[in-house]
């Protein structure tokens, strides 16, 4: 979320230091590709870490990007005359940060922000429950779609990968998936493969684990189809089991139809913008209903909830089958993600705003 608008202010204000942290250790590998001076891992929330990371890097500003704002690091920031904002801020309406633990925890935090850009109408009015003042609060889109369609439209990060899987056969991406998710699709391939015997299956599981591919070989061998790892994998392999991160975004380009994990238990529904800005219809479980984006793909009519493996097996065919369907129903996907550009550019003017009258310092980002 935070890539896009570096990128823009590093292009309009190429003399501001940018410093880049995250906390998970998901994010090392994307934070070292960013072009910012300064990446590294945020310390823990203390008192002590504060100081050190303030003094350290002297910010003009501090960016938090999507909810997760550290309270004694915004206290610390805001002591020192530091303005701090948030981007991209959602919070969906079962978040358990509106609980009374969390507001009691959390909520001179959000009353010391300088600005937010909220991701839609709708989480600038709960933004306001946690402590925001309403007249700190813009809203400003969601900057995952800046991020998602920039590199849907540059060439693939993996092309001789994407060139030796490429074929015309019907293909279903299934990604970030759970072991529920294996299930249902499992149990639903073999139905799709009766009805359309060239259909070709690419599973990327959420955590591609040796023990995970492993259980998945073992439970399509009886199957009697062809399953591959990625570096093995060819165009006539039914299905492609994928063994490494970090080369879903390319493959969703390869999807006549897309299936996200997540839906099939409590965790929550993985991203479905990816797929979406390929143009490729989405599927995705029942539980969804925090996904925002699941919402608006599902009521444009570009993509769909699936109760259960009879239900997947069903759309996948439908979808498959019908290229008229398919092309009205990529399309409809395709435009949700299209009418959410923009959020990148008005977050960028809203830091910018913060950095009125510095002519030299640095900005802060953590996601």
């Amino acid at each position: 979320m935070a890539k896009p608008v570096i990128e823009r202010l590093r292009a309009r204000r190429p003399e501001l230091q940018l410093a880049y942290t995250w906390f998970s250790p998901s994010g090392e590998a994307f934070g070292q590709s960013l072009a910012a001076d300064f990446a590294d891992y945020l310390p823990f929330d203390t008192h002590r870490s504060a100081r050190a990371w303030l003094g350290a890097l002297r910010p003009s500003a501090l960016v938090f990007s999507k909810l997760d704002v550290w309270p004694i690091l915004t206290e610390a920031a805001v002591t020192q005359g530091v303005p701090v904002a948030l981007t991209s801020a959602s919070l969906s309406a079962t978040s358990r940060r509106q609980s009374r633990v969390a507001h009691w925890l959390l909520a001179d935090a959000y009353a010391a922000l300088s600005a937010v850009g909220a991701a839609s109408t709708e989480d600038a009015a709960r933004l306001t429950t946690l402590g925001v003042p309403a007249d700190r609060i813009t809203v400003t889109g969601d900057t995952r779609y800046d991020q998602v369609w920039q590199r849907v439209q540059a060439p693939p990060n993996h092309p001789d990968l994407m060139a030796r899987l490429l074929s015309p056969r019907p293909t279903l991406v299934a990604g970030s998936t759970w072991p529920a998710d294996d299930a249902v699709l499992i149990s639903a391939w073999p139905e799709i493969h009766r009805a359309i015997p060239d259909a070709r299956l690419i599973v990327a599981p959420h955590e591609p684990d040796a023990s995970h591919l492993r259980e998945l070989h073992q439970r399509l061998s009886p199957l009697g189809l062809r399953s591959a790892g990625l570096s093995d994998a060819a165009r006539d392999t039914d299905v492609v089991l994928v063994d490494r991160l970090g080369v879903l975004a390319d493959l969703y380009a390869l999807a006549t139809v897309s299936y996200v994990g997540g839906g099939f238990h409590a965790a929550g529904l993985h991203s479905v913008v990816e797929p979406a800005a390929h143009g490729a219809p989405v599927l995705f479980g029942p539980r969804h209903g925090g996904s925002r984006d699941a919402a608006a793909i599902e009521a444009s009519g570009g993509g769909f909830a699936v109760a259960d493996a009879a239900a997947l097996a069903a759309r996948t065919i439908s979808l498959m089958r019908d290229a008229t369907l398919r092309a009205a129903t990529s399309a409809k996907a395709r435009a949700v993600v299209a009418a959410g550009l923009g959020a990148a550019e008005r977050s960028a003017v809203l830091i910018e705003r913060l950095l009125s009258g510095v002519p030299r310092g640095s900005t802060s980002f953590h996601h």
